[in-house]
C-alpha cells in the first residue's frame, strides 16, 4: 500500500513546512491520504523520451513520401494522442490527407532504426518502477502509442514489459486521451477501481484522462510546466521520477 504526502510536512514539535526542493508538490488539500495500491504509467514523457525520435522519423516520412518539409512544432499540438493522430493532424495542417496504416508503419521502420542505442530511460525511471513492484503494488502501462512502439522503446531502456502487470495500447481503445477509456481498461486489467491507482502523466490530455477516470494523478514536468498539468487535473507535481522517491511517496 502507498500514501501520497502533501506538499507539506510536520516535524515533531508540530510545526508545518513545505516539503524541500525536488519532492513532490501537492495541489488537492493540505492534509491529503490516499492509499493506493496500482500505478499506472503512460510511456513517453514518464518513462523514456520518444517525441524527438517518433517527430524525426516522421519528418523524413512525409519528406520521402510527400515530398513535404514538416518541422517538430508541428507536432506539438498532436503528442500523447496516437501515431495515427499525430501523423494524420500536421498532414491535415498541411492540406493533405495521410496513407493509414501505410505512412504509420513507415514512420515506425525509421523510428526503430532511430532509437537504436540512442533512447534511454529518464531519470529514475527504473529505479521507481522495481521500487514500486518491489513494495507490492500492481504496474500497468497505459500507452496511445502502438505495442510495436512500446515494445521497441521498452526493450531499448532496459525495462521489459514482463515487469508489468498490465500493459495497455493505443491499439486497444477507441477513444483516445483525454478519453478516460485507456485508464480504465488499464484499471480492469490490474483488478483494481480506478481510485486505487495513481496515473503518472507528462501531457494534459493524459492527465485529463486519468482524472476522468477517476485516478489520482501525477504530473511530471519532463515535457509540460507544472502550471500547465495542474491546470489539466493533475493533483501533484515532480520534475521527474527521480524526485519521487520511496521517502518522498510511500507511508514508512
Amino acid at each position: 500500500m502507498l500514501t501520497v504526502k502533501s506538499e507539506f510536512r510536520t516535524d515533531a514539535t508540530g510545526k508545518t513546512g513545505k516539503a524541500a526542493p525536488g519532492q513532490l508538490r501537492y495541489t488537492g488539500p493540505v492534509i491529503p491520504s490516499a492509499t493506493l495500491s496500482g500505478i499506472i504509467f503512460d510511456m513517453d514523457g514518464v518513462l523514456c523520451d520518444s517525441e524527438p525520435f517518433i517527430a524525426a522519423a516522421a519528418i523524413e516520412m512525409f519528406r520521402e513520401t510527400y515530398g513535404l518539409e514538416v518541422t517538430r512544432d508541428g507536432f506539438a499540438p498532436f503528442v500523447g494522442t496516437g501515431e495515427d493522430r499525430f501523423i494524420a493532424g500536421v498532414a491535415e495542417l498541411h492540406g493533405i490527407r495521410a496513407t493509414l496504416p501505410r505512412d504509420k508503419e513507415r514512420t515506425y521502420e525509421i523510428y526503430l532504426k532511430l532509437i537504436r542505442g540512442r533512447l534511454r530511460p529518464l531519470p529514475g525511471a527504473i529505479e521507481f518502477v522495481c521500487a514500486s513492484r518491489g513494495r507490492g503494488l500492481k504496474l500497468a502501462v497505459a500507452t496511445s502509442a502502438d505495442r510495436i512502439k512500446l515494445d521497441g522503446n521498452l526493450s531499448e531502456i532496459g525495462l521489459p514489459a514482463g515487469i508489468f502487470h498490465a500493459v495497455v495500447t493505443g491499439e486497444e481503445v477507441e477513444l483516445k486521451k483525454p478519453d478516460p477509456q485507456i485508464f480504465v481498461l488499464a484499471s480492469e486489467r490490474l483488478g483494481l477501481p480506478p481510485q486505487r491507482c495513481l496515473v503518472i502523466e507528462d501531457a494534459p490530455n493524459g492527465l485529463r484522462a486519468g482524472k476522468a477516470a477517476g485516478c489520482l494523478c501525477l504530473g511530471v514536468t519532463t515535457t509540460f510546466d507544472a502550471e500547465e498539468l495542474r491546470a489539466a487535473g493533475a493533483d501533484l507535481t515532480a520534475p521527474d521520477l527521480s524526485a519521487v522517491t520511496p521517502e518522498t511517496l510511500y507511508a514508512p
